[in-house]
């Protein structure tokens, strides 16, 4: 990924929103491949012609094989007033999820989910790992896979795909936790659709919104 293909849906001094595709790291890491944040950086260092490193903080995260809203900071004021945001769980944070099989109609999941190495897991044991809560609707049935709209109340490691397929609902291509379908794209059918966050420095609110990816299958889209 380049500067030129980042999908910039929001930008002024101290924000700028992009839309990750699927596939892409939102953070460095191991492997060395580029970074939806490198990316950030230099686009920002190209379009305003910057001298030297540029600030560009992550805000929001979501894994590799899922795509969706992502907030950046381009100011230190603002990273550290949204960094509170995030820590008291302000910002509304919604995602569409496709779940094998059919997902009750709505509901709330609260797990502890503790991490080992690259996966998390549901803790049975109530003195281990931190606590997961979300609830969810579900938008639409068809083919044995349910649409879900999910409402996230914490933000834990693979969070939405661990409780979902805990429950016997893993996400499409979701292989890490038992899926066996494939989707496109080396993707999950996981998208940040959502997020809406109050302002650094304005002290109103935004919400960004990005449609899921064209190729989710076609009964899928467009669908609020």
């Amino acid at each position: 990924m380049n500067p030129e293909e980042l999908q910039v849906l929001y930008e002024d001094n101290h924000l700028l929103v992009v839309n990750k595709p699927a596939g892409v790291l939102v953070q460095k890491d191991s492997t060395g491949d580029t970074s939806l944040q490198e990316v950030g950086k230099q686009y920002l260092k190209e379009k305003y012609n910057k001298p030297g490193n540029v600030f560009c903080a992550l805000m929001s995260r979501i894994d590799r094989p899922a795509s969706g809203v992502i907030v950046m900071a381009r100011t230190s004021k603002a990273a550290s007033r949204l960094t509170e945001q995030f820590k008291e769980s302000t910002p509304r944070k919604i995602y569409y999820a496709l779940a094998e099989g059919k997902v009750a109609e709505r509901g709330k999941f609260y797990d502890k989910i503790y991490r080992r190495g690259a996966t998390s897991y549901i803790s049975r044991d109530k003195s281990k790992g931190k606590k997961a809560r979300l609830t969810f609707r579900r938008l639409k049935y068809s083919q044995n896979t349910s649409l879900v709209r999910v409402n996230m109340k914490t933000g834990r490691h693979h969070q939405i795909r661990v409780q979902f397929s805990y429950r016997g609902h893993p996400l499409i291509g979701d292989f890490r936790y038992d899926s066996d379908i494939k989707f496109p794209h080396r993707s999950i059918g996981l998208h940040a659709r959502e997020l809406t966050i109050i302002h650094p420095t304005k002290d109103e609110y935004l919400t960004f919104d990005q449609p899921v990816p064209e190729y989710w299958p076609e009964e899928f889209r467009n669908i609020d």
